[in-house]
C-alpha cells in the first residue's frame, strides 16, 4: 500500500466551540513521509504542530496539542476526518487557535476532503501489526480499553452513563473504509446539565443548538426552556419524548456510541501510523484515548527499535550447536540443510548462522550472473533455525518433527548474496500452546533486516522406527 494525500488544497470556515472566535481552516497535500500537522498561520512563525500524542496538553472538553509555543484546540473530529479517508499526509493551516467544531462531526471535513480527491504517493505506508492484547483501565471514570491483533482497523465501542435516557449503546467499525458511511456524521453528544454548566461559567461560547445532540435525563422547568431560547436565539426549545431537544434529529438510534467511536479514530491518529489492530472501548473519553495512544505508540517504538537494532553477531564466536548437532535435531541433509550453526538458544528466541558462498547449490541457476540467494531460501532457513527451536523444547527431540502450517507478512528487504553471513532470529509471539509454536522470524546481514515473516509450527511427534533383528519365521 503506497501512502496517500490530497490532490489539491481546500478551505473551510467555522466558529471553534469553546473560543467562539470564526477560523478558516485549510488541507494542504503533503510530501511523502509527512504525516499529519497543523500550522498557525495567525502567529509570528507560522508555527507547526506535529498531531502526536505526545503533544496533548488537555483533555477536559476535547483534544489539545501543543508545540512550538502555539496551541491547537478540538482537534478529534478533523484528525478523524483525515485519518477516516485513509490519507497519511496532510497540512492543516488554521487562522485561529481552535479547530471550527461545524456541525459536532466529521462530515463537513470529509466532504471537502473527497471534493477535491485523493492521489498516491511513492512511499510505502507503514502498518504496525499487534502482536499481543494490550489493556488500559481507569478506575475512577471506568473506561476499559483493550486492543487486540486484527488484520484491518477495527473499532468496537460500549457507552453507559447510568441514563435512562442514553442507556447502553453498542457500535462498531468492522474496517476503516466504513468511517465514511458510517460515523462520520456522527455528532457530539451533552447532557443538557453539562451544557447549563458550561454556559454559566462562559464556556463553549460557540455552541450552538445545530453542532450537539442535547439530552436531558433530568426535570427542566419552563423557565430554564425561555432562558435556552434567548441563549441560543431559537423560537421554540423542547424536550422530545426520547429525552432529546428538539435541536436535532439523529441520524442513528445509538449515534451518542458512533461519536464515541468517531473520537477514538481521531485520538488514535494522535498514535502516527495507520494499525491493524481491533480496539475495543468501554465508557471511552479523551483522557483515555490518549493514554491508550500513548502506549501504543510505546510499542511502536519498541518495534522498530527491535527490527533496526539487529542482534550483536560476532562471527567468531564458538557454535553454540555445531552442523553436526543440528543434524542430529533436524531431518534436513545437504544440498538443503541451510543453516551453518546455532549461537544462541534460550526459552525466547534462536540465533542460527548460514555463510553464503559460491559454492551453493543455487547459483548455478539463479541470477548467475549475478547471483542472488532466493528469497524461499530465506524463508525456509529462517524456518529450520525456528525448528531447532521448537524441537529442543522436547526431551527427546529424535522422535519429534516439525511442520510449519502458515507463514504469514513474508517481506523481503534487500538481496542476500555470496560474502554475506546471515543470521536468523526466530522469537517467540506466543509461549507454546499444544505444540503450536508462533514465531517471529527475522534475518539479518550486517546488523540489517532484509527478511523477516510470522510462522506458526507444529510439534509432531513420529513413529520411533527402530531396527530389529528379525525372527524366523514358518509357512
Amino acid at each position: 500500500m503506497k501512502q496517500k494525500t490530497i490532490k489539491s488544497k481546500i478551505s473551510i470556515t467555522g466558529v471553534g466551540l469553546h473560543t467562539g472566535k470564526v477560523a478558516t481552516l485549510t488541507f494542504h497535500p503533503a510530501p511523502d513521509n509527512h504525516g499529519f500537522k497543523f500550522r498557525r498561520i495567525d502567529l509570528e512563525g507560522q508555527p507547526v504542530v506535529d498531531a502526536d500524542c505526545d503533544n496533548v496538553v488537555d483533555t477536559a472538553r476535547g483534544t489539545t496539542l501543543e508545540q512550538n509555543g502555539a496551541r491547537i484546540y478540538t482537534t478529534e473530529h478533523v484528525l478523524a476526518a483525515v485519518m477516516g479517508c485513509d490519507l497519511d499526509n496532510i497540512l492543516i493551516d488554521l487562522d485561529a487557535p481552535e479547530v471550527p467544531i461545524m456541525d459536532g462531526s466529521s462530515w463537513p471535513f470529509v466532504e471537502a476532503l473527497e471534493k477535491v480527491g485523493f492521489v498516491e504517493q511513492t512511499a510505502i505506508r507503514e502498518y504496525f501489526e499487534l502482536t499481543e492484547n494490550l489493556s488500559y483501565e481507569d478506575s475512577v471514570k471506568q473506561v476499559e480499553m483493550l486492543a487486540v491483533p486484527q488484520d484491518e482497523f477495527r473499532v468496537t465501542v460500549m457507552v453507559d452513563y447510568n441514563s435512562e435516557v442514553l442507556g447502553t449503546q453498542h457500535a462498531g467499525m468492522y474496517k476503516l473504509s466504513e468511517f465514511k458511511e458510517n460515523i462520520a456524521k456522527c455528532r457530539t453528544f451533552v447532557f443538557l446539565h453539562e451544557l447549563e454548566t458550561l454556559l454559566e461559567h462562559n464556556l463553549i461560547k460557540g455552541g450552538d443548538l445545530n453542532n450537539a445532540i442535547v439530552l436531558v435525563d433530568r426535570p427542566i422547568s419552563s423557565d430554564k426552556l425561555d432562558h435556552l431560547k434567548k441563549v441560543f436565539n431559537k423560537p421554540n426549545v423542547e424536550v422530545k419524548e426520547s429525552g432529546v431537544l428538539n435541536n436535532l434529529k439523529l441520524h442513528y438510534y445509538n449515534e451518542p456510541a458512533r461519536h464515541k467511536l468517531l473520537d477514538i479514530v481521531g485520538d488514535l491518529a494522535l498514535v502516527g501510523v495507520h494499525m491493524k489492530i481491533h480496539i475495543l472501548a468501554a465508557r471511552p473519553g479523551h483522557a483515555g484515548n490518549v493514554a491508550f495512544a500513548k502506549m501504543l505508540k510505546a510499542l511502536i517504538t519498541k518495534s522498530r527499535l527491535k527490527k533496526t537494532d539487529g542482534p550483536n553477531f560476532n562471527p567468531a564466536a564458538p557454535a553454540l550447536l555445531d552442523i553436526r548437532q543440528i543434524m542430529k535435531i533436524l531431518p534436513h541433509r545437504q544440498p538443503f540443510l541451510l543453516i551453518d550453526k546455532i549461537i544462541e538458544l534460550n526459552a525466547d528466541y534462536i540465533l542460527g548462522v548460514k555463510n553464503i558462498t559460491m559454492n551453493e547449490f543455487w547459483t548455478v541457476g539463479h541470477f548467475p550472473d549475478e547471483p542472488i540467494m532466493p528469497g524461499v531460501l530465506l524463508v525456509e532457513a529462517m524456518a529450520q533455525t525456528g525448528g531447532v527451536f521448537c524441537l529442543k523444547t522436547v526431551p527427546d527431540p529424535e522422535n519429534y518433527q516439525t511442520y510449519f502450517l502458515t507463514m504469514d507478512n513474508v517481506k523481503f528487504k534487500q538481496k542476500v548474496v555470496p560474502g554475506d553471513a546471515c543470521v536468523f532470529k526466530l522469537e517467540l509471539i506466543t509461549p507454546i500452546r499444544r505444540g503450536l509454536c508462533h514465531m517471529q522470524g527475522t534475518t539479518y546481514v550486517n546488523n540489517k533486516v532484509v527478511a523477516e515473516a510470522k510462522m506458526l509450527a507444529q510439534i509432531v511427534k513420529v513413529r520411533n522406527v527402530e531396527t530389529k533383528k528379525s525372527e524366523p519365521t514358518t509357512a
